[in-house]
């Protein structure tokens, strides 16, 4: 597709062409031997994250002109709208407003007369009184017996910011109230915890919008079901709490009118682990804990709205983003962190990321003329080394890559953690670098191989180099530390899809296969056979076969 963006003027769009051309031919080390300060000039450190971009295949005038890309394409402004509350989601007529649900500040936000403020305030005190009194044993189980487990059933932005953000946070979880999962509608998280768990002392917490969400209302149904026989049906008001708008599907389920919780259209499911979505990890990690989250998130939106260009994070890595999808053509980026207690970020990310840019057409409806998102996985950094880091080295696909590096142990293991910052430094050394055949060819000889041996493997050891990665340092992993990279990641979505010219905050092409799944699950159950979808027929027909008579291997 093509390079020029839709808000790039002639000359910029020109240059920034002639840019890619010209460092497409050039090498990471030879960057660095020609400039001594590159790093200091590709660099930034605020709000204690540590940014080093050094190692993109990028130079300062490149760079320069991205900043440039981003005036031309109004960031600033368009982040503006974004925090006063316009309907930047133009396709669905409203705004998003998740940096809200993190901003403590006390001057009303006023949106079609309501104060956003006001409601956001409001819901955070019920979330701690509610946390409070789980957690001091004030509010009990119908049994009289304290709550110890807290089961969140939800899907997509329901489950996969919560249990992100517990799993990274267990070394602040408090004692007491440990959080558990169910998001999978095939049955086996619920029947892996129904196991274990003690019904007269678990909690469950139903997070859906609508209440309508079918794989959240079946865990939710076998759930209750599971309650109901072990504690009674009277039981279920006292173990039961919600995240939603639907009142009328809450009283019918049996929710009790003070385990209630809102959440509002102008939040997204994948931005919503700030609302009352997050009472899982607040009752995991307890309300002081769950503030600083807040605040790590709110500092980045200051950040955001105030920085200069050049020195601002989340521009720079939706430029970054911009330079290696749209310049150096990477269709798929990874995020490798180097600390096991992030090892669900990747996947949030996927959702964050791919959710929200996955799209096709413009805010206008118009077809794009420019790739947009890539696709983004990872893992943490060390285990992969031992797996697809390969790929990575040597194969053939264009990935841009970034590192997630903290100076401090998450467990008080600064050894383990030196170990690890040396893997995280010399793969990023690697992938900019790599190693030449010359480089190859004398460690062999180096080695006393025979002159037909070092012709025939030298070539199996080269690395290209050129491998566009950055590594997000910072001190350790905290809760303040953790807002804050997941805010640095939103906003970074939000400037790759205002230079792209798309509506971050829709997911239209979740919608049909929802669709789809409704009208097929009754064929599934064998009600009825389908007309006009022959394969899928001749499929179910087999799934019913083996249903009807299972193999006894």
């Amino acid at each position: 597709m093509s390079t020029v963006l839709p808000f790039a003027s002639p000359a910029l769009a020109a240059r920034l062409d002639a840019h890619a051309t010209r460092l497409r031919s050039c090498a990471v080390r030879d960057l660095f031997g020609s400039d001594p300060r590159r790093y200091q000039a590709l660099s930034v450190e605020a709000e204690g994250l540590l940014l080093d971009f050094s190692r993109q295949l990028l130079d300062r005038d490149a760079f320069a002109d991205l900043v440039a890309l981003a005036a031309d394409s109004d960031v600033t402004a368009a982040a503006a709208r974004l925090f006063a509350g316009d309907a930047v989601n133009n396709t669905e007529q409203r705004p998003a407003l998740h940096v809200a649900l993190r901003d403590p500040g006390g001057v009303p936000l006023l949106v079609a007369g309501t104060d956003i403020r006001a409601l956001v305030a409001a819901e955070r005190r019920r979330c701690r009184s509610f946390t409070a009194a789980l957690r001091s044993g004030a509010r009990v189980g119908a049994t009289g017996r304290r709550f110890t487990d807290v089961i969140n059933i939800g899907i997509g932005g329901s489950d996969l910011g919560p249990v992100m953000a517990v799993e990274a946070l267990r070394s602040y979880a408090e004692p007491g109230v440990e959080a558990h999962f169910v998001s999978s509608v095939d049955g086996v998280q619920f029947a892996d915890l129904a196991a274990r768990l003690d019904p007269a002392t678990t909690l469950v917490l139903v997070c859906s919008k609508t209440f309508t969400t079918t794989e959240t209302l079946t865990n939710a149904r076998l759930l209750r079901g599971w309650v109901a026989e072990r504690l009674g049906e009277g039981a279920v008001p006292k173990h039961f709490a919600a995240v939603s708008v639907n009142e009328t599907a809450m009283n019918e389920f049996g929710i009790g009118q003070d385990a209630r919780f809102a959440m509002w259209d102008w939040v997204g499911g994948r931005y919503s682990m700030w609302s009352a979505i997050g009472l899982s990890i607040e009752l995991a990690v307890g309300s002081a804990h769950f503030d600083a989250l807040l605040a790590g998130a709110h500092s980045i939106d200051d950040h955001f709205r105030s920085a200069p260009p050049a020195g601002n994070l989340p521009l720079i890595l939706g430029l970054l983003g911009v330079w290696n999808r749209n310049y150096l053509g990477c269709a798929s980026h990874a995020v490798l962190p180097y600390d096991q207690r992030l090892h669900r970020l990747p996947a949030y990310l996927q959702q964050l990321s791919m959710e929200s840019n996955g799209k096709r057409v413009r805010r206008d409806g118009r077809p794009v003329g420019w790739d947009t998102e890539p696709v983004l996985w990872g893992e943490p950094g060390s285990n992969g080394q031992h797996s697809f880091f390969q790929l990575l080295h040597q194969g053939t696909a264009a990935v841009s890559l970034d590192l997630l590096l903290p100076a401090c142990s998450s467990v008080g293991l600064p050894e383990s953690q030196n170990l690890a910052a040396a893997n995280c430094l010399a793969q990023a050394e690697a992938f900019a670098n790599g190693y030449r055949l010359a480089d190859a060819e004398r460690e062999l000889r180096a080695k006393g191989l025979p002159p037909a041996r070092v012709a025939g493997l030298a070539a199996h050891k080269v690395h290209p180099g050129n491998r566009p990665n950055s590594i997000l340092a910072f001190e350790r992993l905290d809760p303040a530390t953790l807002g804050k990279l997941v805010a640095l990641y939103e906003h970074k979505v939000f400037v790759e899809s205002v230079i792209w010219d798309i509506n971050p905050f829709d997911q239209w092409g979740v919608e049909l296969g929802k669709r789809l799944a409704d009208e097929l699950a009754p064929a599934v159950r064998g009600e009825l056979r389908l007309s006009g979808r022959p394969g899928t027929q001749a499929l179910l027909d087999r799934l019913a076969a083996w249903r009807e008579a299972p193999s006894r291997r």
